[in-house]
């Protein structure tokens, strides 16, 4: 790591710089410690104290250095920066630096720059009714929470794709640094256009330990994590040292050395007349110890630059005088009266450290993205419907021809360079290559004449690590953007606890009327669990959707297009919607189209109807058979077919659902449909068999509350599967269209004694399937070729 011998601070920027340091720390302080008494005009007394003690002090001293010095290049650069926290539990630093900065009382007028809004900033930290202890979409600036670790290098090449001007500034903590899914986004710098995308300035805060452990990179030594950062593409410059004046003045040269390297590879990359090879990208390794500035030692054993500061050095406040006397000795130690007057107001000297009001990172409209957003240019979606003459009788390809509209989607909105796809290595796989004719994906490392689609500029992202995929979109809608993840089904699980995050975010900003609303998170899932012909048992898992449903009903909404129309609606939809995680399960491979455009568009908006087509109700059925999920409709309607033609007199109403949400109540979901109209689709004293894409208890869960409940009757994945037929799939699982209409059989009283002999002859399909199957090793002809329409 390079050291660089210089010092670029003037005595009196020194001194500047230091005390706005001084005053950020005593502001975290004091936000974790103190109920009243913030200027400490009178000695502390154990009613200054809050009763529970919350709060991460260890990370916060190195979070304000590196705020205060980012303000310094800021205001002599006038450049615009973000500033993105890998230790989110440091939120004292960032609430007291956006207070110090004015950003705070912009944002909050009532906690103004004075005692009176100084004791209220101090007391809404870790409070109940105030502010969580980390950097929570509550904090004007934030993108990253990092209440859980692991993210932040992904969210902030997210926040720089297509953000040419922007820097943003991501500190990375040494515990989250052992994460996997910020030991892959190192690699996000070989997806840079440095012509067109912002950068990123990782600083590698190496303070030593985790909550009650050292951390690895801190023990490595420096040769050989500089062999590691240099081989993630990185050029480190090393700042470490305990005393204040000599970290300033190192931190400041770094900062300045880094930012230039930053201006010349993007200017020679802006002004060179081809590509030109990929450049180690400037980054900071910060080695201060943990805790700093608190105290050194507590009760006998050292708390500085140990794991027992990582959070409340002084745990006894209220109790113990020794550490009453600690924590006010502490406090003084940043000589408050020089950096507030009597009245709590920042020094001058301090307000004109701070940026400009345009500047300062705790205003950034990249941090509040709805400010930035711009609606997609999207084309209609109607000319790229799919003909159908009649419901079932020819096969489409959902993905594919969403593809094409996908394909025009980019071409759009290519000036205004507002939206991207992301996925792990499956673009291709989801029948999506349509793109490809007008981007390619974004590639800035070696290429071979035997790669595909590869260029620096490309709107498609490609990395097979779900978890960067997730932190590059978060990042970027957090910014104000749009985008579409395609993945498979089964493996989007592993983001999972990322969805929790951002399902959070989105829960609390609906309550922050300063927070402007964000282009959804859409997921596109398919290579589902019903069509894993090649990949098998491994591959095949639908629960992410009961995954989402967990989440607050204001932010999810899932969907189930069971064709071609259908998906195309759904998209396009999902496209123009805020603040919502919306998800999309739709198969890949040919399936019947069932919907012109007509019926899909109106079916979509509805989603949840009865399907005319296949209805001989007469308003009064026998049973209703419901279907959710393309798969589940196929066999639906091949069981309807079948009933038709042993049992025509039956009346048989099909209910399909497009929107899963429509099952809840309207008081549990804003999509929810009341009693009545869920009692005219699925008439209480008539059986519902319900054919489901998913975990078929999920159904029961959403309708449980409901009058019919008693007699909807699911079938779903139940965990079983294999390498086999399409068929054999659904025969595993009882989803098939001879179990399905054994199952109106069983359940229609007038049924079960006249019609033994038709579920006979359909108990023994599923044995002759299994005979078929299993010696040719394809489904039975009459499966294979079905289709719709010879019995209505």
């Amino acid at each position: 790591m390079q050291l660089i011998d210089a010092t670029p601070l003037s005595d009196e920027e020194l001194q500047g710089l230091d005390a706005y340091w001084r005053a950020a720390n005593y502001l975290s302080v004091g936000q974790i410690y103190l109920l009243a008494n913030p200027l400490l005009s009178e000695p502390l007394r154990p009613e200054h104290i809050k009763p529970r003690l919350l709060g991460h002090w260890g990370t916060t001293p190195g979070l304000n250095l590196v705020y205060t010095h980012l303000n310094r290049l800021i205001r002599q650069r006038e450049r615009e920066f973000l500033y993105v926290i890998g230790p989110g539990h440091g939120g004292p630093a960032i609430v007291a630096n956006s207070w110090l900065e004015g950003s705070w009382t912009s944002t909050y007028p009532n906690t103004t720059q004075d005692e009176a809004g100084m004791a209220r900033l101090f007391k809404q930290f870790s409070f109940p009714g105030g502010i969580p202890s980390h950097v929570a979409p509550e904090v004007p600036g934030s993108i990253n929470e990092g209440g859980e670790l692991g993210y932040s290098l992904s969210h902030a090449y997210g926040a720089a794709f297509d953000n040419p001007r922007l820097v943003v500034a991501c500190v990375v903590g040494d515990g989250e640094a052992e994460t996997g899914p910020l030991a892959t986004s190192w690699h996000s710098n070989k997806f840079v256009d440095p012509r067109r995308d912002g950068a990123v300035l990782p600083i590698l805060h190496l303070n030593g330990y985790k909550i009650a452990n050292p951390t690895i990179l801190a023990r490595i030594g420096d040769e050989e994590l500089t062999a590691l950062l240099q081989g993630y593409g990185h050029d480190p410059y090393l700042v470490e040292g305990s005393d204040p004046a000599a970290v300033h003045q190192a931190l400041a040269a770094a900062m300045d050395r880094c930012l230039e390297r930053i201006d010349e590879i993007q200017l020679e990359a802006r002004t060179a007349a081809g590509p030109l090879p990929r450049q180690a990208w400037p980054m900071i390794v910060l080695r201060t110890p943990k805790g700093w500035t608190g105290p050194h030692t507590v009760d006998g054993q050292q708390v500085e630059d140990t794991w027992r500061s990582h959070q409340v050095p002084l745990s006894g406040v209220r109790t113990n005088e020794e550490h009453l006397r600690q924590l006010e000795d502490w406090l003084r130690s940043y000589r408050p009266e020089e950096l507030f007057d009597a009245a709590g107001r920042p020094d001058a000297r301090l307000l004109e450290l701070a940026p400009k009001a345009s500047l300062r990172m705790g205003s950034s409209p990249h941090a509040n993205g709805g400010l930035l957003t711009r609606d997609l240019e999207l084309p209609p979606v109607a000319q790229y419907a799919v003909p159908v003459k009649a419901p079932g009788a020819e096969d489409g390809e959902p993905t594919k021809v969403f593809g094409t509209y996908l394909r025009d989607v980019v071409t759009a909105n290519e000036t205004h360079r507002n939206f991207r796809l992301v996925g792990p290595d499956e673009t291709e796989s989801n029948r999506l290559s349509a793109v490809y004719d007008v981007t390619a994906k974004a590639w800035n490392a070696d290429r071979r004449d035997t790669d595909e689609h590869l260029a620096v500029d490309g709107r498609v992202l490609e990395i097979l690590s779900e978890h960067t995929c997730q932190g590059w979109l978060e990042g970027y809608l957090l910014t104000g953007r749009h985008g579409l993840f395609s993945s498979y089904e089964a493996f989007v699980h592993i983001v999972d606890s990322m969805v929790n995050q951002h399902a959070k975010w989105l829960k609390t900003v609906n309550r922050l009327e300063w927070r402007r609303p964000i282009p959804s998170l859409n997921y596109l899932l398919t290579s589902h669990v019903w069509r894993q012909d090649h990949n098998g048992f491994s591959h095949q898992d639908p629960g992410f959707i009961d995954h989402v449903v967990n989440k607050k009903a204001e932010v999810v909404r899932v969907y189930l297009p069971p064709d071609t129309n259908t998906l195309l609606s759904t998209m396009d939809h999902c496209l123009r919607t805020r603040n919502y995680i919306n998800v999309v399960v739709a198969g890949k491979q040919p399936q019947p189209n069932w919907l012109d455009w007509d019926e899909a568009a109106l079916h979509c908006a509805r989603g949840i109807g009865v399907w005319d087509f296949a209805t001989n109700d007469d308003g009064e059925p026998d049973v209703v058979m419901a279907c959710a999920g393309d798969v589940p409709t196929l066999e639906t309607l091949a069981a309807v077919d079948l009933l038709r033609e042993h049992l025509p007199s039956l009346k048989i109403r099909v209910v399909n659902v497009v929107d899963l949400m429509r099952l809840q109540h309207e008081k549990e979901h804003p999509h929810g449909l009341s009693d009545p109209d869920f009692d005219a689709l699925f008439p209480p004293d008539k059986p519902v068999i319900f054919a489901y894409h998913g975990y078929p208890w999920l159904i029961h869960r959403l309708t449980y509350r409901r009058n019919s409940h008693p007699n909807i009757h699911v079938r779903g994945y139940i965990e079983e599967g294999t390498t086999t037929t399409p068929f054999d799939m659904v025969v595993l699982n009882n989803l098939d269209r001879f179990h399905l209409a054994m199952d109106v059989i069983d359940r229609v009283p007038s049924l079960q004694s006249r019609a033994v002999s038709v579920r006979q002859h359909l108990a023994d399909q599923r044995t002759r399937h299994r005979a078929h199957v299993t010696t040719y090793g394809e489904d039975l002809p009459e499966v294979r070729d079905w289709r719709w329409g010879r019995h209505t």
